[in-house]
Order: structure tokens, then C-alpha cells, then sequence
């Protein structure tokens, strides 16, 4: 298992790499997938712990509680405001995932990914992004946190490949996330760009003010690009089906493989998969996510 603490930035794009103008949003969730033309030629893999969506108060404060006890370790200040859901989990266009062991149901690590459907990205009150970042589809994943330890590190790979499932059934064109350094370097080292890379150190109002960095991904090409630099989590992430990954309703085995290969295939819609469980129930077009590493 590819442990994100231990990645290099040699993988980091140039900034000629950075995509001049305007972007659009895709108007169909299949144009940004690479095509998967049968499941079974997958490999699959099992977890020791189940990934879904929250979809009631009580999994909602599930998540809370790992929540505050993930940011308790390093930031404990920001933590002490931490003990009740945020009105951000709520959102239209947000949703919380939670990770709970096969064993005894105990939670793992939860992360919150907020759309910029409604509304721009909560980031966007302290960094408006640029112009290249413009009319784009974003994904903007906060408040990460796991359990320490080895097995901590096996629940933040996995969130961030449903991050990444989350983003391509939406339809998403950017991935977005904030990280206070040295933690930014995870990202560079998996082909996250710097949106501002000239500037220094960012006060993110919605992470306690504390300096961050901003960093997105193309979720187009984030898979020919891991291919091609022999990524060490190309195959985690692209040729491997983990059916613990479940973003579809509860009672709904939506596993990662199976929804990229009948979106791909344009077999299935979105709507019939995935749907916007952020106590205001309405369907997914355009997700955001944007996370501050806290562990």
C-alpha cells in the first residue's frame, strides 16, 4: 500500500504544465473517465473497512467525533471548535464520507467534499482562484482526518481514491485541495499543481486561519498522467476494483470499478448511481472538494 506520508515531489508538474484560459464545465460525467471496458479485468481487492456517504445524523456525528479527535493530535486549538457538525456539512452539494472497520463497525478516518454547484468553494473566501480555475467543475475535500498509525495511513490512500471515484462519477474538472506545509508536498508528489506559486503561505478562514497552500488536480488527466510517470499509485487507484468503496445510496453496493466502468460506457446514467446525500437531498451534477490534511 502506497503510504502518502512517504511521497517525494519529483512527480510535481512545471508551471508551463499549468493550462492557459477558461475552463468549462464537462456536460456529461463520461467525458473525463478513461475508458473501463470490463470490470473482470480488474484486480479486486478487499479492505478491512467499509467507505460511504453519511446519510443520517448519527453517521454524521460519527464522522464529528473522528473529526475532532484526527485535528485533537495537531492542532488542538482549531479542534476544540470541532465537537458539533458544521453547517457546512449540511450544504447542498456537500457530502461526508466516513470509513468504518468490517469488524466492529468502529470509525477510521472521514473526509467532507464540498461542490461548487451552489456556491463557490469555501476556499474561495480567502484565495478567489484564477482565471484557468474559471467556470471549471471543482471538488474542494476538507476536514480529513483518520486514526493514527499504519492503520490511519491504509484509510487516508483509500478516502483519497474515493475522492477521486467521487469526482469522475460527478463529473468533476478540478480536484482542489488546501495543506499547510510540509503536507503539501503529498500532494505535489501526486501531480497536484500549486495554484498560486508565486505567492506564499495562505490564511484559510475555513481551516482557523492558518497558512495553507492551494493545489489541484486535473481529473482528466490524472490517470494518463500517474500511467505515464509510473506512478506507485497508478494501479491503487486505475486498474484495481475495491468494492468497499460504496458512494451510491445506503442499501445500494455501488462499489469504485463498477460505477466508472457502466459510466464510461455511457450504459447508465449518474443520477442512477450517485446521489447528493447532504441532508438536502438534490442530484449531483458538479461536486467540490477541497481538503486540509489533518493528520
Amino acid at each position: 500500500m502506497f503510504d502518502l506520508s512517504q511521497a517525494s515531489d519529483v512527480l510535481s508538474i512545471t508551471e508551463t504544465e499549468r493550462p492557459a484560459g477558461n475552463l468549462r464545465p464537462v456536460s456529461s460525467p463520461a467525458a473525463v473517465r478513461s475508458p473501463v471496458s470490463d470490470l473482470s479485468a480488474m484486480r479486486e481487492e478487499r479492505l478491512p473497512f467499509i467507505i460511504t456517504i453519511a446519510s443520517d445524523e448519527a453517521a454524521l456525528r460519527d464522522a464529528v467525533a473522528m473529526r475532532q479527535a484526527a485535528y485533537g493530535r495537531h492542532l488542538p486549538e482549531l479542534a476544540a471548535t470541532l465537537s458539533e457538525p458544521e453547517a457546512s456539512d449540511r450544504e447542498p452539494g456537500a457530502i461526508v464520507l466516513v470509513a468504518r472497520a468490517r469488524l466492529d463497525g468502529a470509525v477510521l478516518g472521514t473526509m467532507r467534499i464540498q461542490t461548487n454547484r451552489y456556491q463557490p468553494l469555501h476556499l474561495e473566501d480567502s484565495a478567489p482562484l484564477p482565471a484557468w480555475l474559471d467556470s471549471a467543475a471543482l471538488a474542494e475535500a476538507t476536514r480529513l482526518g483518520v486514526v493514527a498509525g499504519p492503520v490511519g495511513r491504509v484509510v487516508k490512500t483509500a478516502l483519497f481514491k474515493a475522492f477521486y471515484q467521487y469526482c469522475m462519477l460527478s463529473g468533476i474538472d478540478w480536484m482542489v485541495i488546501t495543506a499547510r506545509p510540509p503536507l503539501h508536498r503529498q500532494y505535489e508528489a501526486l501531480m497536484f499543481v500549486d495554484v498560486f506559486p508565486s505567492q506564499g503561505l495562505i490564511p484559510m478562514a475555513h481551516v482557523g486561519g492558518i497558512g495553507h497552500r492551494v493545489l489541484a488536480l486535473d481529473v482528466a488527466q490524472a490517470r494518463t498522467r500517474w500511467q505515464a510517470a509510473g506512478h506507485p499509485l497508478f494501479a491503487y487507484m486505475c486498474l484495481t476494483h475495491h468494492p468497499d468503496l460504496r458512494l451510491g445510496l445506503p442499501g445500494e453496493d455501488v462499489g469504485d470499478g463498477a460505477g466508472v466502468a457502466e459510466a464510461s460506457s455511457g450504459e447508465a446514467s449518474i443520477g442512477a448511481h450517485l446521489r447528493d446525500l447532504s441532508f438536502g437531498a438534490d442530484e449531483v451534477r458538479c461536486v467540490a472538494s477541497g481538503f486540509s490534511l489533518a493528520v
